[in-house]
C-alpha cells in the first residue's frame, strides 16, 4: 500500500500539499475549504503585530500565462483579530500553520507567540517579501538567526523560516537559519521583480516593484532546494511554480518533504487532490511505497 502521507519535523500530513501563505488564507472559513478540498496543511495570510491596509490598487498583474507579479503590501487585520479566525481554522483535519511577521525579532516573538495561544500547529517566519520592510531581515544571515533564536524562545510549536531568493548566497541563510534552531525551511518566496505598460508608460504596479510567482519561478525555486538539502538536515517545503503533480514531483527529487501551491490555485482548489493523486500514482509506477524514499534523490552523491 502506497503511503503518501509525510512528517514534516513535528506534524504529520495526509499528504505533501500545503497551501501558501498569502492564497485564501484570511479567514478561517477559507482556510477550512482548502482542507476540505485535501491539501495537507494550509498557511495563513502573513499576520503582524497591528492591522495593516497594504498598498492601493493594482496590486497584481499577470505578465504571462500562469506568471503573475504582486505587491499587497502585506494587509493584514493584526495578531488580536486574527487569533480568532486562527482558531475557527483548528476546526478542520490537517495542520494550521500561522505565517508571521514583524519589525523586530522581538515582533515576530511576540505574534508567533499568540498565534501559538490561539492553537497554531507550527509558525512560519516571513523574513523574505520582495516588497516590504521584512526582506531586508531575510537578506542578513545574522538577522535570521537573531529572529529564529527569539521566535523559538517564545513558542514550542515547530518554526519554519521562509526564504528570501534575493540574496547573493541563499544556502548561507539557511544554514544560519538551521543553526539558530529552525525547525524548517521554506523555499522560496518570490522574485523581486517589475513590468512597465508601454501605452501609459508607468509601472503595472501601484508599489512599482512586486514579487513575481508561478511558472516562471519554479526552475530558481528548484536550484534553491537542491542546493539547500546538499546543506542542511532540517526538513524543507518547496515553494514556486507548483501546478502540476510533475512539478511537485520536481521539487520533492530535490529534496523538499512537502510542496506548498500559491498561485496554482488559480485553476482551482482541486489542485490539492489532482496533485496527491498524481504522486501516489508517480510512487507506485516506480515501486516506491512513501514519498520519503525519493526526497533527494537527484543527488548521486546524497547530502553532503
Amino acid at each position: 500500500m502506497t503511503d503518501i502521507s509525510v512528517n514534516l519535523s513535528k506534524l504529520k500530513l495526509r499528504n505533501p500539499t500545503i497551501l501558501a501563505s498569502g492564497i485564501m488564507g484570511i479567514s478561517g472559513k477559507l482556510l477550512l475549504r482548502v482542507a476540505n478540498e485535501g491539501a495537507g496543511a494550509v498557511v495563513t495570510k502573513s499576520i503582524g503585530p497591528e492591522p495593516r491596509s497594504g498598498y492601493e490598487n493594482p496590486c497584481l498583474a499577470e505578465v504571462f500565462k500562469n506568471t503573475y507579479l504582486n505587491a499587497m503590501g502585506l494587509p493584514n487585520p493584526g495578531v488580536k483579530h486574527f487569533a480568532k479566525e486562527l482558531k475557527l481554522a483548528k476546526g478542520g483535519s490537517v495542520p494550521v500553520i500561522a505565517s508571521v511577521f514583524g519589525d523586530t525579532p522581538s515582533e515576530f516573538a511576540y505574534v508567533a507567540s499568540e498565534m501559538e495561544k490561539a492553537g497554531a500547529d507550527a509558525v512560519e517566519l516571513n523574513v523574505s517579501c520582495p516588497h516590504a520592510e521584512v526582506a531586508t531581515i531575510g537578506q542578513s544571515c545574522e538577522l535570521v538567526s537573531e529572529t529564529v533564536k527569539e521566535v523559538k524562545k517564545a513558542v514550542r510549536i515547530p518554526v519554519f523560516v521562509k526564504l528570501n531568493p534575493n540574496v547573493t548566497d541563499i544556502v548561507e541563510i539557511a544554514e544560519g537559519a538551521e543553526k539558530a534552531g529552525a525547525n524548517g525551511i521554506t523555499a522560496i518566496n518570490t522574485i523581486r521583480a517589475m513590468a512597465i505598460d508601454i501605452n501609459t508608460c508607468k509601472p503595472l504596479l501601484s508599489n512599482r516593484i512586486g514579487g513575481l510567482s508561478g511558472e516562471a519561478l519554479r526552475p530558481i525555486a528548484v536550484r534553491c532546494v537542491y542546493e539547500i538539502y546538499q546543506n542542511v538536515k532540517i526538513p524543507i517545503v518547496a515553494a514556486g511554480g507548483i501546478f502540476h503533480w510533475s512539478h511537485a514531483i520536481e521539487h520533492i527529487l530535490a529534496g523538499a518533504t512537502a510542496v506548498q501551491i500559491g498561485t496554482g490555485v488559480v485553476s482551482g482548489l482541486q489542485i490539492f487532490q489532482e496533485i496527491s493523486t498524481g504522486i501516489k500514482k508517480y510512487l507506485e509506477e516506480k515501486g516506491y511505497q512513501n514519498v520519503q524514499e525519493i526526497v533527494g534523490i537527484a543527488h548521486k552523491e546524497g547530502r553532503n
